[in-house]
Order: structure tokens, then C-alpha cells, then sequence
């Protein structure tokens, strides 16, 4: 094989730094189009001195001049802002990280689509947000896209074989986060430093929050659906405190086929990245024997309703999982600035759903007026919460 172009979109972010660090273990068969970040100047122009990539690009148009200042005398292109993001997205490339969190992720992500090649999907939103907007564009480009998250990186894996007509089900597992034995009362007053701190994942800020709430599940409930074809009552969800089972697919001879592998997103990221090969990587082996006992227990609902609401705007269809993804969005960012409670969250993702229900999204410029709504009464119903506290 020749040498791999690649493209980073969230250099910066876990996923990106992650996937970097995979590169790095064999540089001489990849070469880096394009690294696009968010706002941290200092890592992606370490990161562009070290790749050394065709252009690098900084979302905030405002941090151009610090980008350029970092990367002075490196003899490398810089570039800034939306219209610079979506450029370098589109450039010709072998392979795409997409991992930009949240629906910012979604124009970048589709214009990497729309040129083709291998998409390795790290960004959840996009396709939970667009649906069948996504999924058009990917059939028509001829895009292959491989998820990078865990759980659905596992379910393909464990579907290699090509059997998905003979699929009974599929089972996707949750950590439960840092507050799965928390009582309901307890939950109130949950702070964000707790809330951040998951007790076997290391993720950015808003997945950790994700986690915690357990809305990162229901999101990959609807990303499951869309990916596998499968509808919201073949799609399982279980909690699994050890993380080392990520996905299972049971078939309809009764077989059930389960990856297994450490609680480290290098593991996912490699297979995307070598797909339909395996490479090698520094990350962890299993020592089932010192793990001894593997646990699983059905989500609770009631303290964790997210999963409800993320099935509710399913079978709901059209523009609801939208709504859902931009008020949850809002809501999180407005509980990590201390604005909320962290109960709060669900509570007002709820309240934008009932208010908004599932408007007609045909096209990417009604996913963005849906999301955009959304995050109008979403930010409405903060304001309204916040000063009734």
C-alpha cells in the first residue's frame, strides 16, 4: 500500500489528539492534508510543526494572528474561520477524522463526505441531527463511513461476517458514569467538577456530561438506528460498569458476538484508521483473569431519562432528534457555567421537545433552521429556570 492522506477535523480534541498519537507510531505511511481545531492556538501549531500538513486551519476566525505568529518561519499555510474549515474539509484525502463535537461539526463532516474516500465518524451529532440528509450524501458521493465511537466500532465489527439480515438484535453498553448509584435526591446536587470526572473514560467536557446524564447513550441509540438500519426496539442499551464488552450483535441462531477490548479509544480510531486491516498499537491488553467479573444491569429511566427521550424522538422521526441534540447541547454548556442543576438538563431538553415536536427537515438548510430554533427556546427555558432558582 501507498502512502495514507489524512485528514483531521478536532485536531485538538481527544479523538484528534488520539488519532494523531496512532500516526505518529508509523509517520512514513501517512501524510496530513489538512488539521483543523478549534481554538487552542498552542497545541494545533505544535501539532502542524510536528504533521507538517498541507494547511492548517483554526475555526475562530479571531485567532488567525496568533495561529500565524505560532507557525512563524515553519514555511506552513494557516487558514481561519467557517469558510476555511469547510476548504480544507473538501481537499482530496484518502481518510477523514471527523471529530468535531456537536452540530459544528455537520457542514465540516459533509464536506468531507461529498468529496468521498473513507469517513471515520467520530461526531455522533451530525448524523443524529441530518438523519437521512446525512446518509443521502454519503450514497451519493460513494463515501465508506466507519464509526470511530466505541460501541457502534464494536457492532461493526461484530457484523464483519455480512449476515445483518440474520440480526435479532443489537446491544449497546454504557459505563453508567459517575452516578449510576446515585439515588435520585442525591442527583440534585451534583456539581460540574463532579460531573467531569468519569470514572473510566478520559473524554472532552461535553461527553463527559453526556455520560454522566447518560444522553451520550441515547444519542448512540439514534446514531445505531440510522448506521444499522435497525429500529429502536432491536437496539438494547446496558449498563456495563468494567467497559470492556463496547457492543454485541445477536443473531437470530441464538449466537451472540461481542468485541472486547480496553476502555481506550485508540482501539476503535485503529481499526477505522487500518479498516479492512489491523494495526498495531501501545494500547492496553485484556487480562480477563484479573477483571474476574463482568457486570450488566438495565438503565434506570427514571433517574436517567434520557434514553426515554432519545427513543421519543425516534419513533417521532423528521426534525425531532434535531431538537433534541440542540437543546441538550445548550443545556450542558449552560450547566458546566453553573447557570443549571445538573437534573435540570433533561428536564429542559424535555420542555424544548413538547414545544418544537418534529418539524420537516428535507433539506441541510432546514436542519440548521431546526437546530437553531431549538437553541432559541432552549436558551429561553434556561433563562427562565436560572432565574427561578
Amino acid at each position: 500500500m501507498g502512502v495514507k492522506r489524512l485528514t483531521i477535523l478536532g485536531s485538538t480534541g481527544s479523538v484528534g489528539t488520539q488519532t494523531l498519537d496512532l500516526v505518529m507510531e508509523d509517520p512514513s505511511a501517512y501524510e496530513i492534508c489538512a488539521l483543523i481545531g478549534g481554538r487552542n492556538v498552542a497545541l494545533l501549531a505544535a501539532q502542524a510543526r510536528r504533521f507538517r500538513p498541507e494547511i492548517t486551519v483554526i475555526s475562530d476566525e479571531a485567532l488567525l494572528p496568533a495561529l500565524r505568529e505560532a507557525l512563524a518561519g515553519a514555511g506552513l499555510e494557516a487558514a481561519a474561520g467557517r469558510e476555511a474549515v469547510l476548504e480544507a474539509a473538501g481537499r482530496q484525502a484518502d481518510w477523514t477524522m471527523c471529530a468535531i463535537t456537536g452540530t459544528a461539526g455537520l457542514e465540516p463532516t459533509l464536506a468531507a463526505v461529498r468529496r468521498g474516500g473513507t469517513i471515520a465518524f467520530a461526531c455522533k451529532e451530525s448524523l443524529v441531527s441530518a438523519g437521512d440528509v446525512f446518509l443521502r450524501e454519503v450514497a451519493l458521493a460513494g463515501a465508506r463511513l466507519l464509526p470511530v465511537d466505541s460501541e457502534h466500532n464494536a457492532i461493526l465489527q461484530a457484523m464483519a461476517d455480512g449476515n445483518a439480515k440474520a440480526v435479532d438484535k443489537i446491544v449497546l453498553t454504557a459505563s453508567g458514569g459517575p452516578f449510576r448509584n446515585h439515588a435520585l435526591e442525591d442527583m440534585r446536587s451534583i456539581t460540574r467538577e463532579a460531573a467531569l470526572r468519569h470514572p473510566v473514560w478520559s473524554m472532552g467536557a461535553k461527553i463527559s456530561i453526556d455520560s454522566a446524564t447518560m444522553f451520550n447513550k441515547g444519542l448512540e441509540v439514534i446514531e445505531a438506528a440510522r448506521l444499522f438500519s435497525l429500529p429502536s426496539d432491536r437496539i438494547e442499551v446496558l449498563v456495563h460498569p468494567q467497559s470492556v464488552i463496547h457492543g454485541m450483535v445477536c443473531y437470530a441462531d441464538g449466537s451472540v458476538l461481542a468485541q472486547l477490548g480496553a476502555p481506550d479509544m485508540r482501539i476503535p480510531i485503529a481499526h477505522a484508521l487500518a479498516w479492512p486491516r489491523r494495526l498495531s498499537t501501545q494500547a492496553p491488553r485484556l487480562d480477563l483473569v484479573q477483571l474476574s467479573c463482568l457486570e450488566f444491569h438495565a438503565p434506570d429511566e427514571t433517574r436517567f431519562p434520557a434514553l426515554r427521550l432519545a427513543r421519543e424522538v425516534l419513533a417521532a422521526g423528521a426534525g425531532a432528534p434535531a431538537v433534541l441534540n440542540a437543546a441538550n447541547e445548550v443545556a450542558v454548556q449552560a450547566f458546566l457555567e453553573h447557570k443549571i442543576g445538573f437534573l435540570d438538563i433533561a428536564g429542559i431538553v424535555e420542555t424544548v421537545m413538547q414545544e418544537l415536536g418534529a418539524p420537516p427537515i428535507p433539506d441541510l438548510a432546514a436542519v440548521l433552521a431546526v437546530d437553531e430554533a431549538a437553541r432559541t427556546v432552549a436558551a429561553t427555558t434556561v433563562l427562565a429556570k436560572a432565574k427561578a432558582a
